[in-house]
């Protein structure tokens, strides 16, 4: 009998990813997505998508929703991929027996998203972070008048709410903000990785950087190897946390070249892209077989349309148009497939809505894409 995986999103190329990878070794495919038109739903991977309400606009609907598509379908398993698992994860309580969870507890994956109890948690291991202090707090204004700085809301994704200031900037008053963390300013090259793991075992990590940006968020990316150093630290930190499932992770050098983690992203980010289909799927579904991930030969990817508006902006802004039109000429697309090609052939209707939303409001694509699933405080 053909078993069952829900996705609880399939608006991003990631979770087309997973899709296809759990597609590709037998599993039944149901995506749930608030957006009735999304990218994963002309996936020939994918058995059926469910509309389901969107988790900022009622959680015990989109938990509801959850629930009865889980029984509806007879699912097994069940994948949150992006910013909806700090939601989807509450459903675990209320699991069937017979369904998993690939996911830590949600309050597991609450606390690693908070971005002053995650360097809490890390500077607890004797891990490199930057220096970060509660907005407010004697620790923040000292820090804010000895050192270049960033603002940033303890609960946030795609970069939203992120104030870059220099030193001797007076600092916002704690009780006109939302909580926010005043980090260090570090200047070095910022990378970023993708881990799945068992058990607070690492089965294996992926560190890239981004080669082109639309606001905060990669678009285009290149996979970098022999980062012994950051990959450690993660493989510490999982093992410390004795973590299970997806977990990823940014990371900016110091003066020294010493990587420092500056948050954490307890989910699927862009470096899955690196990895072969099947060791997805084996390290989802029979962790504890699993020793390594197997990469795909291709070590530059980019995701098509996003990274198309940003090389046309860049003709008028003069923003690194020739380093983006070479990026859009020579990496290969996230999303193409000859087996599965409608993914990529109809984005432009399918995330229509998305890309409407990021023109009329001036958002980048990632704020565009998160906005109803996204977990804030």
């Amino acid at each position: 009998m053909t078993k069952t995986a829900l996705l609880t999103l399939g608006r991003l190329p990631k979770a087309l990813d997973i899709a296809r990878a759990l597609h590709q070794v037998g599993w039944r495919v149901v995506i749930a997505e608030p957006a009735r038109w999304h990218l994963s739903r002309v996936s020939n991977s994918v058995a059926k998508c469910v509309a389901v309400t969107a988790p900022n606009d009622d959680q015990s609907q989109y938990l509801a929703d959850l629930l009865q598509v889980i029984e509806r379908e007879n699912v097994s398993l069940v994948v949150p991929i992006s910013e909806e698992a700090l939601h989807a994860t509450l459903i675990e309580a209320n699991l069937p027996e017979h369904v998993k969870l690939y996911s830590m507890p949600h309050q597991q994956i609450r606390l690693l998203h908070d971005k002053m109890r995650f360097i809490d948690l890390a500077q607890s291991m004797g891990l490199p972070v930057p220096q970060t202090h509660r907005l407010g707090s004697e620790a923040a204004t000292r820090l804010a008048a000895d050192k270049d700085y960033i603002i940033k809301p303890i609960c946030t994704c795609s970069g939203q709410g992120l104030e870059i200031r220099q030193k001797g900037d007076k600092l916002p008053p704690a009780h006109l903000r939302i909580k926010s963390v005043v980090q260090a300013k570090l200047n070095g090259a910022h990378k970023s990785t993708f881990s799945m793991t068992h058990e607070g075992r690492t089965i294996g990590t992926v560190v890239y950087q981004a080669t082109v940006l639309s606001g905060t968020v990669a678009v285009a990316f290149e996979y970098l190897p022999h980062e012994q150093a950051i990959e450690q630290w993660v493989s510490r930190f999982v093992a410390e946390t004795q973590h299970t499932g997806f977990i990823s992770f940014d990371f900016i050098e110091d003066e020294a070249g010493v990587p420092r983690a500056i948050e954490c992203n307890p989910r699927v980010t862009s470096g899955v892209h690196f990895v072969e289909p099947k060791a997805i799927a084996t390290a989802i579904t029979n962790s504890s077989q699993q020793n390594h991930l197997q990469l795909r030969p291709q070590q530059r990817l980019k995701q098509f349309y996003p990274c198309l508006t940003e090389t046309q902006m860049a003709v008028f802004s003069g923003n690194d148009f020739p380093k983006k039109l070479k990026v859009m000429l020579r990496d290969a697309d996230v999303n193409f497939a000859w087996s599965d090609p409608l993914p990529l052939w109809l984005m432009p209707f399918t995330a229509w809505s998305i890309m409407k939303r990021s023109f009329l409001n001036g958002e980048s694509f990632g704020e565009a894409s998160t906005f109803d699933i996204a977990w804030f405080e």
